[in-house]
């Protein structure tokens, strides 16, 4: 049943109205988020990831507008909620942590300033109680002296210290999910590594389900119980972590694991996805990667192909799947 899950996105449409035409960033996409859950997005720019977790948020542009489907937080439909409802909502429900901290934490307010606003506004603490929140959470965070911490500006922290500050703020009320989008791009690969393993150790200390949003397979691969994997604005496929880099069943997600290195082998050499994004302004009319895909056929230019069950744990949208399961019982007979 639908309050069942805590969070339940159904047959999103979210578009964006320009000079240039409507935008359709979002086109039909679903999913489940059960309490606990680590959910991955991947896919590359463009893809719709982030419009997505944006929509959930509703904190979309003004040009942007959810145009159809349903938005369930425990089975009510946010997409119906006044501003002040909404309001409540975000940070003290769900909390989202941007991919640039820099250009996210005011430059003019100190660090304190800020965490201590998020608390002020979604929880009952008042005085010396939400400075001493504030420093906890940059403790809970892995931020050493938190006090001296708390007075600095954020030109005066480093990157990753930067978006432990973001994490920080983003747990302030506890939450119940916790949407990480793109939280490792500026970072070096040391840092990102900590930061994904911080994310990972909060959300076991808490128990929120965490959706992270990000274009980089690799760096999910141990991370997600589930992954999606976005293209077009549509999903292409989705499964558990397991399926997805071992049984991939979609074009798109085999053209972007061919491009992760091979620890064990790293000799092999990476083959790159041909072409360039697509153009959300002229969808296709058939599957939106037909113009990148090597084995392209003719009726992945004009229709738009159905997920199909690959196992209980994986679906895939590919008309790949149709043509070797229509061979297979071919051959059957």
């Amino acid at each position: 049943m639908e309050k069942d899950y805590l969070l339940s996105v159904q047959d999103l449409h979210t578009s964006f109205f320009t000079d240039a035409g409507e935008v359709h960033a979002v086109n039909g996409v679903s999913f489940n988020l059960n309490p606990g859950e680590i959910l991955g997005i991947v896919g590359e720019s463009g893809s719709g990831k982030s419009v997505t977790a944006y929509s959930v948020m509703q904190i979309l542009e003004s040009t942007g507008r959810v145009t159809g489907g349903k938005i369930l937080y425990k089975g009510d439909d946010l997409t119906k909620w006044s501003s002040s409802k909404l309001d409540k909502f975000r940070g003290k429900c769900v909390s989202i942590i941007f991919q640039d901290p820099m250009t996210s934490l005011n430059p003019v307010f100190t660090i304190g300033n800020q965490i201590e606003e998020a608390i002020k506004l979604h929880t009952e603490k008042k005085g010396a109680e939400v400075h001493e929140r504030a420093a906890e959470l940059l403790t809970l965070v892995g931020i050493t002296d938190p006090e001296k911490r708390l007075v600095q500006y954020p030109h005066e922290l480093s990157g990753g210290m930067r978006q432990r500050v973001m994490i920080a703020m983003a747990l302030a009320c506890e939450p119940d999910i916790l949407i990480a989008d793109e939280p490792t791009t500026a970072l070096d690969v040391t840092i990102q590594a900590q930061i994904l393993e911080l994310i990972q150790d909060l959300q076991k200390k808490i128990g929120m389900a965490v959706i992270l949003v990000t274009h980089d397979l690799g760096v999910i691969a141990e991370l997600c119980d589930n992954i999606i994997v976005m293209y077009g604005g549509r999903i292409c496929e989705r499964g558990t972590a397991r399926e997805i880099f071992y049984n991939p069943k979609h074009e798109y997600t085999k053209g972007l694991l061919k491009s992760i290195p091979n620890v064990n082998n790293m000799k092999e050499k990476l083959v790159p996805i041909a072409g360039s994004p697509i153009n959300i302004l002229n969808l296709p009319k058939g599957c939106a990667f037909c113009a990148r895909c090597e084995n392209c056929m003719k009726i992945c230019l004009t229709d738009v192909p159905e997920e199909l069950w690959i196992n209980e744990n994986h679906k895939a949208s590919c008309w790949m799947n149709v043509k070797e399961a229509f061979e297979a019982e071919g051959g059957k007979k």
